[in-house]
């Protein structure tokens, strides 16, 4: 069995709903409280997609402006970004098309993008319409998922994307792929031979403190 790696970046504003979007994947479960992410969180997870298994290091970075400095050193060298807005705050739309446009401005190499529109259990209070969001995303070579980490709406399908697009652009950037993004955090995935139910583990020694923020390391697996 093939492994791929790949780096994520997940960008967005405060609030709409980044953690929970990967937690509600990785857990399986719906959390209504949860604290602002401080600096970054760091999740591993692993798909299996046919004959391959994508093993994705996911860095979540924090939506407040204070932080934003600190965004670059997250997106550098990753693979892919998921780029989250919430359907019913506009302004979180116009301020991730601004994370599209600082990663044209400081990535040079090929990437997956795609955008999500988060809350869409909260229909009555959409602001952002669907269409408007799939032109957007299409102009910039994203896809677009809708989700809903409430009732678990398009979570699935949107890692599985994650996880399709990786496939293709290592099939013609293989060693860029996997040197890039390994090297890039060692997770010890050796001893890894066959895919297992998604949990999070959380101890003493998985707490680092890097440019003065926490960054808390979760593993699924």
């Amino acid at each position: 069995m093939t492994n791929v790696y790949g780096k994520v970046v997940v960008l967005g504003s405060q609030g709409v709903g980044k953690t929970s979007i990967i937690k509600r994947y990785i857990e399986k479960k719906f959390n209504e409280h949860l604290n602002p992410t401080i600096g970054a969180l760091f999740f591993s997870c692993k798909l299996k997609i046919e004959d391959s298994r994508v093993i994705l290091m996911i860095w979540d970075t924090a939506g407040q402006e204070r932080f934003r400095s600190m965004a670059p050193m997250y997106y550098r060298k990753a693979n892919v970004a998921m780029l989250v807005f919430d359907l019913t705050e506009y302004s979180t739309f116009t301020a991730m098309k601004r994370w599209v446009e600082e990663l044209q401005k400081n990535v040079e190499d090929p990437m997956v993008l795609v955008v999500v529109g988060n809350k869409l259990d909260l229909m009555e209070k959409r602001q952002v319409d669907a269409e408007e969001a799939r032109v957007y995303a299409t102009k910039i070579g994203a896809s677009y998922h809708e989700t809903s980490v409430l009732q678990s709406d398009g979570i699935e399908n949107l890692f599985l994307t994650i996880g399709t697009g990786l496939l293709k652009l290592s099939s013609t950037n293989y060693d860029l792929i996997s040197l890039r993004s390994v090297n890039s955090i060692d997770l010890n995935w050796s001893g890894i031979n066959t895919l297992c139910t998604p949990t999070i583990e959380e101890s003493a020694q998985n707490l680092s403190t890097a440019h003065g923020t926490q960054e808390r390391f979760f593993k699924c697996c």
